[in-house]
């Protein structure tokens, strides 16, 4: 006889099934848990609207979470009875208590502060910020990204699946074209030597694996910027070279701002604000931006007009210099 699946476990596999990041599976798979406990580890099927109300209103009073924080856990409970359970609550009308919204000006950093971090970056996370900035990339984008990815034929850059979940190409910035050669060139020399040590393959998105077996083994799939060393994949359990981890560019990033001494917060999101709002005041329009940026919304990039606004506000003097 079959044992039954835990929850959590059929939560994992229903995540992997719509191909969702591991970063989602990890972050719904601790909502759903902290759900559970708030509610005395009470089956989710035995709860419902008041529950759910109930979990949401208390991290925003006691907790004091972000909206965005509040959201995640909100798109976990949705997703554990939508997609799991097979319980349809859009008509319950969740009505919980919403986490205060804030509304924030993007930091941006002049031309000469980019060109500062970048100089004070090493080896190849200096390519990475330069790469970053140069199109407007999020972290996970530029992470992300395949040899396959970069054409130099036609100096274009294909970003798949983004956040936005729309594709979009940006121009490959002339200046890093030879860089970049130069990194596909050791990616394939040190694929070549994976291989021959009985390692090689890299993770590939959706059915793709399935449907061609062996493309997980083609230079054309992997990593444009992989780990220096083979780790083991915690979904499959499988030996191979992921891409450069996220806190490790994250804390590169922060030293060099820190030599550069920048005291502007710099996190790796502040290159692509800076890369829309130095290409706004470049006269680049703003419906040009917002393809190169994928955002859905062009009400989304219009938060640019705003910083080149503030930037370019008349300076008004304090009393103390009148």
């Amino acid at each position: 006889m079959q044992k039954k699946k835990k929850l959590l476990d059929m939560v994992r596999d229903k995540i992997r099934l719509k191909h969702y990041s591991y970063a989602t599976e990890k972050n719904y798979v601790h909502w759903i848990k902290h759900y559970i406990f708030f509610h005395h580890k009470k089956h989710p099927i035995d709860m419902g609207k008041n529950e759910i109300e109930a979990f949401l209103t208390f991290l925003a009073t006691k907790r004091k979470v972000s909206p965005t924080t509040q959201n995640q856990a909100f798109s976990a409970l949705l997703f554990l009875y939508r997609e799991v359970l097979g319980v349809d609550i859009s008509s319950w009308n969740i009505q919980a208590l919403r986490a205060q919204e804030r509304k924030h000006i993007p930091v941006v950093l002049t031309k000469e502060e980019v060109k500062e971090i970048i100089y004070n970056l090493q080896g190849v996370y200096k390519l990475i910020v330069s790469l970053m900035y140069g199109c407007g990339l999020r972290m996970s984008e530029v992470l992300n990204l395949r040899i396959k990815d970069i054409d130099f034929g036609f100096d274009k850059v294909y970003i798949w699946d983004s956040k936005s979940l729309k594709d979009r190409t940006v121009p490959l910035p002339l200046r890093l074209k030879e860089e970049l050669q130069l990194q596909v060139k050791k990616v394939q020399q040190q694929h070549k030597k994976d291989i021959s040590d009985g390692y090689g393959s890299v993770y590939l998105p959706f059915a793709y694996e399935k449907k061609y077996p062996n493309a997980k083994y083609e230079t054309a799939w992997q990593y444009l910027f992989p780990m220096s060393k083979i780790a083991t994949d915690p979904r499959s359990g499988i030996k191979r070279r992921h891409h450069i981890l996220e806190k490790t560019l994250s804390r590169n990033i922060k030293n060099a701002a820190k030599k550069a001494n920048i005291h502007k917060r710099v996190t790796s999101h502040i290159f692509r604000h800076s890369y829309a709002t130095h290409l706004l005041q470049g006269g680049v329009d703003l419906r040009s931006i917002q393809e190169l940026l994928g955002h859905k919304s062009v009400e989304t990039t219009m938060i640019y007009t705003h910083v080149v606004a503030e930037i370019n506000k008349p300076t008004l003097k304090s009393p103390l210099d009148f």
